[in-house]
């Protein structure tokens, strides 16, 4: 959030005799980031970036106070000059005898409009009607909101801006006769459907669930913390207005703001969570500038209707605390200042502070982390030491047991293979779960109904990019991240996990043999854990019956690879047991001074016994067999590459014959295979 504000105006709320560019300068390493420093006909305009966090300082009053805080950390005299608004005098001549004033009840009336409600929406209410002369803003005004990119209009809507930019809280003004009309201002819901216009003539048709205002006949006459809509807006023959001041859900608002694409101020500030506590005094600045800049004169009590004030929080931190995590001694009297300069309520009870937060910041300061913070930011980040951390005492450093350096070797091998890594959301929708909902996390506020759920699987979100690349002939990707197991009371386990996907053109595929890709994602598997050292691994058929193989590294499940179609294959492993049996160890094999002898042999076999058993087989009849590799498939008759070698002599025929044997006859009792 950018917002621009001229130095002369904020100077009526920072009295100090530090130049611009100085304060630009301290607030820049405290507070705010001040981007730029523009010079303007005799005057300077500060261009001010705000973190999203702190809508408190989308306003002059905000800033004024974080700079009489910040200029004295820098040995310059700073005072924040708060603001006063004494309640206005009302001729009784021109209030109507049924304009009751009232703060706790859901429905009363101003003049003779009665305004009704809700307070799910709506958190607070200010408003108060008035008599006006509609003119032009006398140029301080104008230029204070200009030089804010705000156009200037006309005083009375220059008014609501100048206010939001001075106070910090949205305000409205409607053309009273025009709600006079109905005598009703009904807050409520939006009906999926309904349409309105808005100030700046565009048409728009709500989704539902949006904060507006009605006439009492259904018609829509504003959409509530979001834009005023163009029925009930001042124009050149307005006389009398409603000045009304709304704290909304923020919730909604963000909603309501994202799905229409309005992007007006007031929604950014809405959104972030406007302070309430402000809203009483914004309505009676807004008087006060109409008193003053086109002659107004109240004709009814300033209305307050305020269901849902926030409820206080303290915080209590301790010296030690703050010395420890800040790394230096800041005396607690200081501590005590800079919260006290920040508008928060302080008092030392033995070496502790307990800090009342302010209303403008309660959406931000709950823990202690979030008073260190402040405390830190303020004293100043220039004067905390420079040290270097000191190394935890205990096991040294090993690659081998090291989760970030097996998680790079992992990446970097299916790189090599032609992967490409995808991250991809951790929520997703109900469509894409693979558990009941009961089983799943569910988001508390889900930004739509595509991230509801916490995903237990990776699968489903490679899936979904599978489909929104269907266009490419050839797709490799993998993702490593977590999945989210629900628990019943504790917060949910997160796991690491492995996924990939493949999809290869179905002319690729060998004969149009969906094998043919299963066995090269396979050999990608094999060569992987090959790379981490992991070699006692084996492939079994996978319990659900579905084409494909479950992989166990000794009793431990490692995941499964599974055809999906005939050109998809995806793989999901747990990273956890990976880590576990990944290893760095090499074993050293000098090399044979005797030659090797090469053997193929061909043997009839059933297709369903795993090619790994029969290699284990044959590998465990004797020492002297150093590689088994599969050579040709034809049918149900495989043919197997056998290569023996010895340390110590030239084997003869005598010795292969008798290996043959062996190999052959353990092969016809555990698998009925016979030689071909």
């Amino acid at each position: 959030m950018n917002i621009r504000i001229l130095d002369s105006w904020l100077r009526e709320y920072l009295k100090t005799s530090a130049s611009p560019q100085k304060i630009a300068e301290c607030m820049s390493l405290a507070s705010v980031s001040i981007e730029k420093l523009e010079s303007s006909g005799g005057d300077w305009i500060y261009d001010i970036e705000v973190t999203t966090n702190r809508p408190d300082l989308m306003s002059v009053v905000g800033l004024a106070r974080e700079g009489a805080a910040v200029l004295p950390q820098f040995g310059i005299e700073a005072k924040f000059n708060a603001p006063k608004f004494e309640k206005p005098n009302v001729d009784k001549k021109l209030v109507p005898t049924n304009s009751i004033p009232a703060r706790s009840r859901t429905e009363t009336t101003v003049g003779k409009i009665e305004i009704t409600n809700d307070s799910k929406l709506v958190n607070r209410i200010c408003a108060v009607a008035l008599e006006i002369n509609l003119g032009k803003s006398p140029q301080k005004v104008s230029r204070r909101i200009e030089s804010s990119d705000i156009r200037s209009l006309n005083n009375a809507v220059d008014v609501t801006n100048y206010v939001m930019r001075e106070i910090g809280h949205p305000v409205h003004v409607f053309d009273y006769d025009k709600l006079a009309k109905t005598g009703k201002l009904i807050i409520r819901e939006s009906k999926k459907g309904e349409k309105i216009q808005t100030l700046d003539e565009k048409e728009y048709v709500l989704a539902g669930g949006d904060i507006v205002a009605d006439d009492g006949t259904g018609r829509i006459i504003d959409l509530l913390g979001v834009m005023g809509t163009l029925n009930s807006a001042v124009d050149d023959n307005t006389k009398r207005v409603l000045l009304f001041v709304d704290n909304n859900n923020p919730v909604r608002i963000r909603k309501t703001s994202m799905s229409l694409a309005i992007r007006s101020e007031a929604a950014t500030l809405n959104e972030k969570g406007a302070d309430p506590e402000i809203a009483y005094g914004a309505v009676l600045r807004g008087v006060e500038l109409l008193e003053e800049i086109a002659d107004g004169k109240m004709i009814s009590e300033v209305l307050d209707i305020y269901p849902n004030k926030p409820k206080s929080i303290s915080v209590t931190i301790s010296e030690q605390k703050i010395n420890a995590i800040v790394g230096t001694d800041i005396p607690l009297k200081t501590s005590k200042k800079i919260l006290e300069d920040l508008g928060f309520q302080t008092n030392i009870i033995d070496s502790n502070i307990k800090a009342k937060v302010p209303s403008w910041r309660l959406n931000d300061v709950q823990i202690e982390e979030d008073l260190i913070e402040e405390i830190v930011r303020i004293y100043g980040y220039q004067k905390l030491p420079s040290r270097i951390p000191a190394f935890e005492t205990g096991e040294p450093f090993s690659l081998a047991t090291n989760q970030f350096y097996w998680e790079r070797t992992v990446k970097d091998a299916l790189k090599f293979f032609g992967f490409t890594e995808v991250y991809t959301y951790s929520m997703f929708s109900e469509d894409l779960l693979e558990v009941s909902t009961d089983d799943a996390v569910t988001i508390r506020n889900p930004l739509d109904s595509d991230h509801v759920y916490m995903r237990t699987s990776l699968v489903p979100s490679l899936l979904e990019a599978v489909r929104e690349n269907k266009g490419r002939i050839e797709l490799k990707l993998f993702e490593l991240a977590n999945v989210y197991i629900k628990k019943q009371k504790n917060l949910p386990d997160e796991k690491l996990k492995l996924a990939g996907i493949y999809k290869s053109s179905t002319s690729l595929v060998l004969d149009k043999n969906p094998k043919a890709s299963f066995l090269d994602v396979k050999g990608i598997i094999e060569a992987l854990l090959e790379d981490l050292g992991i070699s006692a691994f084996e492939f079994k058929p996978t319990e659900s019956g579905a084409f494909g193989a479950a992989i166990y590294i000794g009793k431990d499940s490692l995941g499964e690879i599974e055809q999906l179609e005939e050109d998809l294959i995806d793989f999901e492993f747990d990273f956890e047991t990976i880590l576990k049996y990944a290893t760095l160890k090499k074993v050293y094999k000098p090399i044979s001074k005797f030659p090797e002898s090469i053997e193929d042999l061909r043997f009839e076999i059933d297709e369903t016994i795993p090619y790994e058993k029969i290699v284990r087989n044959i590998r465990e009849q004797s020492n002297l067999i150093k590689d088994v590799s599969l050579l040709d498939i034809f049918q149900n008759k495989k043919t197997f590459r056998i290569i023996y070698q010895s340390y110590e002599k030239n084997l003869t025929n005598e010795d292969l014959t008798n290996l043959r044997e062996k190999i052959t006859s353990v092969l016809k009792s555990k698998f009925k295979a016979e030689p071909a």
